[in-house]
């Protein structure tokens, strides 16, 4: 008979999903869906605030990636008020996203997925996760919580907070860097790639024991968008968009950030709060494309930096075209925490960085205003719009997870093909259907803004657990 399996929650990722596998008669896997089930208004709730707000409140979206937030915010910002930011503002904000990138893509590596990396998609789950690491491999597990520690710590050097901090502003930043503070932080950067490195060294000696995973992670021809400089170097916090294929031929590039709707659709789907962005060029549903550390590596003609440039020389060795396996975004991973390293050392010894104008200041000059910045998980997108008071009349948030929805249904289908059959389904299968989900570090809280009417499914159960009756929008 045929029967559903729903995995519920999925772990060792940021917000609250769960995933449903349907299988057919003969007991095989036919379809499968990964459902968002926690809902966040975030573009409805800001109408009516002033914009000059936007950066604080927008940050309260989540608590991993608040900076992304606040830069894409501030950014949008800029644009309202239609200004230059100053030059040593832009660089603090750099840093400031260096850090952000830097302490979430060693939660994700150290602290999500290494369990299953060093101790086996197959390890007891009692065991499989950081305290088992650390208990296991206690010098990998306290390199992460070093390396986290270090992108927190220059967050809050020169923010004034770790999390949700406010100084990232309308125009510029709340304050100018300080000797003392820059210098604290170039101490910290040679240990901190020391661990990138070894981390890298360590990741990449043990992918031939994954091979199966490689092939079924996601593994599929799509297209890929990111951010890049005009040069084509990997960019987090300006830059264009590129889109390239699976051979990685570019399909469009040198694009303008405010023409992101040209490009990028939004559909909705009843069964998730997530919204489903797709290429607007090749329509829904056939406009699948990823973002984040793959999509980026697979964008760029090169990093810019020299350690993070001679590892992507290596990356590039596994595929002739794109790298198609999304079990490679711990990979590009490891390679943008050495590249945000660098890249931070690299703007810290610009000399005009401890310039006091930091901040450019003047009245709303536009109604309308885009704000565009590569998150960790990806390309976020913050689009704002106001009245002659300045108050907010429209937001349209696409979140770097939403745009990935697409790609990670199929891509827990083809492992969930691979690994799940009726007549023998272990713990271990199902966790490799969850580490397809954890291998885009998805983070959820941030990216429930369904577009439209709402899914909402609603079940009155007794205390057994019967279902009296139900209801379904």
């Amino acid at each position: 008979m045929s029967k559903t399996i729903v995995i519920d929650p999925v772990t060792r990722i940021e917000g609250h999903s769960k995933i449903t596998l349907y299988l057919n008669d003969a007991g095989e896997v036919d379809d499968a869906r990964f459902h968002v089930t926690q809902f966040r208004g975030f573009e409805k709730f800001t109408e009516g605030r002033p914009f000059y707000e936007m950066p604080a409140i927008t940050a309260r979206i989540c608590g991993i990636c608040p900076i992304s937030h606040l830069l894409a915010s501030a950014k949008a910002c800029d644009e309202l008020l239609a200004v230059r930011v100053p030059p040593a503002a832009e660089r603090l904000r750099r840093v400031l996203h260096m850090g952000q990138t830097i302490q979430s893509h060693a939660l994700s590596f150290f602290h999500l997925s290494a369990p299953d990396i060093l101790l086996g998609m197959d390890a007891d789950p009692a065991q499989r996760h950081i305290l088992g690491l650390a208990k296991a491999h206690p010098d990998i597990a306290r390199d992460g919580v070093w390396l986290r520690m270090l992108g927190q710590q220059i967050i809050e050097w020169l923010s004034g907070k770790r999390v949700h901090p406010a100084w990232v502003v309308p125009g510029g930043v709340g304050s100018p860097l300080t000797a003392e503070v820059r210098d604290r932080i170039l101490e910290m950067i040679p240990r901190g790639l020391d661990i990138a490195q070894r981390a890298l060294d360590l990741f990449t000696g043990v992918l031939d024991t994954f091979q199966k995973e490689i092939d079924t992670f996601a593994n599929f021809p799509s297209l890929f968008l990111s951010l890049v400089t005009k040069n084509g170097e990997l960019e987090l916090y300006d830059g264009v968009f590129r889109v390239v294929d699976a051979d990685r031929k570019i399909v469009a590039d040198q694009v303008d950030t405010n023409a992101y709707a040209e490009y990028i659709g939004e559909a909705v789907e009843p069964w998730s709060y997530l919204k489903m962005p797709y290429y607007r060029p090749n329509g829904y549903p056939h406009g699948l494309y990823r973002v984040g550390p793959l999509a980026r590596l697979n964008n760029v003609d090169r990093c810019g930096t020299p350690l993070a440039d001679a590892a992507l020389v290596e990356f590039r060795k596994m595929a002739e075209g794109a790298v198609l396996s999304s079990f490679h975004f711990h990979y590009a991973r490891l390679i943008e925490i050495l590249f945000a390293l660098e890249r931070t050392r690299e703007l810290l010894n610009d000399p005009d960085i401890l310039s006091t104008r930091v901040r450019a200041v003047a009245e709303p000059n536009s109604y309308e205003g885009i704000g565009v910045a590569e998150a960790p998980r990806g390309t976020l997108i913050h689009h704002y719009r106001i009245d002659d008071e300045g108050l907010i009349t429209w937001a349209n948030l696409i979140i770097a997870t939403g745009h990935n929805n697409m790609a990670m249904n199929r891509g827990i289908l083809q492992a969930a093909k691979e690994f799940v059959h009726g007549d023998r389904i272990t713990e271990g299968a199902l966790n490799r259907v969850e580490a397809v989900i954890r291998c885009y570090d998805p983070c959820l809280s941030c990216s429930t803004h369904a577009l439209g009417q709402m899914a909402l499914h609603l079940e009155l159960k007794d205390r057994e657990g019967n279902v009296l009756d139900e209801r379904m929008r």
